[in-house]
């Protein structure tokens, strides 16, 4: 099994979306979420979550049969759509930020 630069496997496609708003400093310790967190804090359902990790919206990857979602590329997606942004800030992370950079 290959790996590229984004930990990802050969059956893993990297997401379609700009990655260019991640920052490019060396992350230590990434954050990854289970899809039922990712849910929780986008203010969303986790249909929503897997269909974006069907569509290789967001980053993730496999570890015991439990998806792994990137907490950057998480709120990248969450932030493309209207109705996913208002769902943000309403319902999720986004009630507790007063101003998203």
């Amino acid at each position: 099994m290959v790996k590229d630069k984004f930990g990802l496997t050969n059956n893993q496609k990297q997401p379609d979306l700009e990655l260019n708003n991640i920052p490019t400093i060396k992350i230590y310790k990434p954050i990854w979420l289970s899809v039922s967190e990712a849910a929780k804090l986008g203010g969303v359902q986790t249909k929503t979550i897997r269909r974006a990790i069907q569509f290789n919206h967001v980053k993730y990857k496999i570890i015991s049969n439990r998806y792994l979602i990137d907490f950057p590329t998480l709120i990248i997606y969450l932030q493309t759509k209207t109705k996913l942004k208002n769902k943000l800030n309403q319902f999720g992370l986004g009630q507790y930020v007063d101003k998203w950079k």
